[in-house]
């Protein structure tokens, strides 16, 4: 019987400052990189064309969970192991991938922990970390859902499998980096929840009072000094942002 085949692929927009770091951590090892682009006006294309000849480009944005669907049309092997192109898997990870698609458990998912920096320094605590996520499995098993933004990968009772090592996520570099990422998450997030679920000041207070509890507090942000602080700071402003906004388009209907 052959050796079950592994591909990596990505949905990637102006990523050039992450791209080759992201791509040089399994350069070498995997059968295919697969790329999805949504309108990238850098050298993204320029780097990704180093690794692979599969770069294909979607721009009418169907949200994150569909545009990982259609990358993964492009996939040509067994198994695909996700990434963001500002993630790095690091070599014991890789030797834990290699051994899961090898023995080919049937029936099963596999997880990675994703150790993310922010701000130039990793977090270890305010509920970073662990972060158990699904990002390998059988192309014949399963799909990420539809979601807009914040989505996972549908499981139908299969058997979830923990991989050793980590993933390295390099999420926040600045504060203008974190604004402007997270912009557009929170109004996928409206967008998804809009006439459906009813929001007012009151809301978006109590929510965001208790996102800094849970940060700080119960995740024990605490631990991560001055940036855990930070982050949830900054959780709290945006769990209320996205209150106010689902709030205030339902005001502008009236």
């Amino acid at each position: 019987m052959s050796k079950p085949t592994l591909a990596v692929a990505l949905i990637v927009k102006n990523e050039e400052k992450h791209l080759e770091a992201c791509l040089n951590t399994v350069k070498g090892w995997v059968d295919e990189i697969v790329l999805l682009d949504s309108g990238s006006s850098d050298r993204t294309e320029e780097i990704a064309r180093q690794y692979t000849d599969k770069f294909y480009t979607n721009l009418e944005w169907p949200g994150f969970g569909k545009q990982r669907q259609l990358a993964q049309q492009y996939v040509t092997t067994d198994y695909v192991l996700w990434l963001d192109a500002d993630e790095q898997v690091t070599p014991e990870l890789k030797q834990s991938i290699l051994k899961a698609v090898a023995e080919d458990k049937p029936n099963t998912l596999f997880q990675v922990n994703r150790l993310s920096a922010a701000f130039g320094k990793f977090i270890y605590h305010s509920g970073w970390s662990p972060d158990w996520i699904v990002r390998l499995y059988r192309t014949d098993y399963t799909q990420y859902n539809d979601s807009l933004v914040h989505e996972k990968v549908e499981n139908q009772n299969y058997a979830i499998q923990k991989l050793d090592g980590r993933l390295h996520h390099y999420t926040y570099e600045h504060l203008h980096h974190y604004i402007n990422k997270t912009t557009g998450y929170l109004k996928a997030w409206t967008d998804e929840r809009e006439g459906r679920k009813s929001a007012g000041l009151t809301t978006a207070l109590t929510h965001a009072f208790a996102s800094f509890i849970k940060m700080y507090i119960i995740k024990r942000g605490f631990l991560d000094g001055k940036h855990g602080f930070i982050l949830a700071w900054l959780c709290m402003h945006s769990t209320f942002v996205k209150y106010i906004d689902l709030y205030l388009r339902e005001q502008a209907k009236k």
